[in-house]
């Protein structure tokens, strides 16, 4: 096999493949016009965040099997090209976990006690020692935002620093927060309660901003920030007036919405500490990836398994085309439960009717599993690591096998329960692939799990559709298509409109106040 390097990369990382009788390029820095000249010679590609690894390069591929990222992110790699080449990409989640949570702790106490600040004053010949008086991390409360593993280390070290932690993260069940000793609270108790916070979450449309004006508004005078996450989780411009206004005492930032951060007025806030993404920049971190990629790799290709494939569903069911399109099913539907959800998860049930199903429960379990936390982890999803994901969460997954049925030879059913609710969404595939949600909890549906979706439940009666419509009319949003399912005349319905642009968050909350309409969201599948 030949393995092309194209970034800088640790020794180790080569040593293994070697080892195995692989035959090693490293060429770091090599141009994108010269990769493509060569990649069609090679079996795999190697790649930092420096290569941009685009759907033309992957054109050219015409050999290559599998394409490993040294590190968690894959937005540097088309991974749409790769699928549809039939090329694995690969990549590290879980080597930098330590070094981000040290960063994280590094930045907190340099915010805290001003050490970059003085530091810059001393070197100006400076003696300031009452502009900088800090203040103690002991007996002060810590939010984390976020309780995967990045953001479970970093509440390990808090404590240890005798912190107080509170955290909120919409996955963790209430069981397993209490074996890690942590208190699990909603949102706006972390905001009320804390005096620093921290944000370890995935950037989606859901964290996005989620820490902005009006939850900073709820926070306590002299709240301290820090974002080693994902810029754009905490409002940049809502973060800057609450900074001049003194709502917020400080932040420390290791990401931004922009990077390079040019011209960023957070950078020269004297109440601001920064750094360039060096969450995962440790010797340490690199060797774990370095090696950690390697040996992923050499599995793959001795046949011992496919470890870190962020493609694997797409891969997995190119090999069996029967279970194709409800493999793909079976995600939207763990997708579309995610976003329209109340609570914390506590127990999912997978039902499977009819043969072509209950041959592969594993593998679509798997896959929904793959959807309904793709959108809440920080971390990759992926067909490996999805059921040991839900289980680190505590979330409980059971599967039932039921008879044929009157309606559908096929039928998918899950049923997640929650501390607030329970919800099931049924699912089937007309022909080869027009898939189809057929019934949310008790009312019956024909619809497609494709695009912009607007849910809401509402009375049935006269003149509903209409009010809706007309807020929609008034915001030039188009409608597409509508589905309703109604349990009698008269009784609650569940209305879902396909929509062709997004939908103003005014506009949303014109229509939760309709009479008679409520639980308003919008889904994208």
């Amino acid at each position: 096999m030949k393995i092309l390097i194209t970034d800088p990369i640790e020794q180790v990382c080569t040593d293994i493949l070697q080892k195995e009788g692989m035959q090693v390029d490293a060429k770091p820095g090599l141009p994108a016009d010269e990769i493509k000249k060569i990649i069609g010679g090679y079996d795999a590609l190697i790649v930092r965040s420096g290569t941009k690894v685009t759907a033309d390069i992957i054109s050219e591929a015409q050999q290559m099997k599998v394409i490993g990222r040294a590190g968690a992110g894959v937005d540097n790699i088309d991974v749409s090209a790769a699928t549809r080449k039939g090329i694995v990409v690969m990549n590290t989640p879980g080597g930098n976990t330590i070094s981000t949570a040290e960063h994280t702790m590094a930045l907190m106490m340099a915010m805290a006690r001003n050490i970059s600040q003085s530091h810059h004053s001393l070197q100006e010949g400076k003696w300031d020692r009452k502009k900088y008086m800090g203040t103690e991390l002991y007996g002060k409360t810590l939010g984390v935002i976020g309780l995967g593993k990045v953001g479970r280390e970093v509440a390990e070290r808090a404590k240890a620093f005798g912190m107080s932690v509170i955290g909120y993260d919409p996955l963790l069940a209430g069981e397993m927060a209490s074996k890690l000793g942590l208190e699990t609270v909603a949102l706006e108790e972390i905001f009320k309660r804390s005096d620093f916070i921290t944000v370890h979450t995935p950037l989606t449309e859901e964290t996005r901003g989620i820490l902005g004006e009006k939850a900073f508004a709820l926070c306590k005078r002299g709240v301290r920030v820090i974002n080693c996450a994902r810029g754009g989780i905490i409002d940049e411009v809502a973060l800057l007036n609450a900074l001049e206004s003194g709502q917020v005492a400080g932040a420390a930032f290791d990401v931004f919405v922009k990077e390079p951060p040019v011209d960023n007025p957070l950078l020269k806030h004297p109440k601001v500490v920064a750094t360039p993404h060096l969450g995962a920049s440790t010797e340490e971190a690199q060797e774990k990836v370095a090696k950690q990629i390697g040996e992923q790799l050499v599995d793959f290709f001795k046949g011992r398994g496919i470890v870190g494939a962020v493609n694997i569903v797409d891969y997995q069911t190119a090999v069996s085309d029967e279970l194709r399109s409800y493999l793909v099913l079976a995600e939207k539907i763990g997708s579309l439960h995610a976003q329209l959800l109340n609570g914390k998860i506590k127990s999912i049930n997978a039902s499977y009717r009819g043969g072509v199903l209950q041959k592969s429960t594993e593998l679509l379990s798997t896959a929904l599993l793959k959807g309904l936390l793709d959108k809440m982890m920080y971390a990759p999803v992926n067909f490996v690591n999805a059921s040991v994901i839900a289980a680190d969460m505590g979330i409980v997954v059971s599967e039932t096998k039921e008879q044929d049925g009157e309606h559908y030879s096929q039928l998918l059913t899950v049923t997640v329960q929650t501390d607030k609710e329970e919800r099931s969404i049924s699912g089937t595939v007309f022909g080869e692939n027009e898939l189809r949600i057929v019934g949310i909890d008790k009312f019956h549906f024909e619809l497609v799990p494709e695009g912009l979706l607007m849910f809401y439940s509402n009375i049935d009666r006269p003149g509903m559709l209409a009010g809706v419509g007309s807020v929609l009319a008034a915001n030039r949003v188009n409608i597409a298509g509508m589905s309703l399912g109604r349990s009698a005349p008269g009784e609650k319905a569940i209305t879902v409109m396909s929509v062709d642009s997004d939908i103003p968050d005014s506009a949303m909350q014109e229509i939760s106040k309709i009479e008679g309409v409520f639980e308003v969201k919008t889904v994208k599948l």
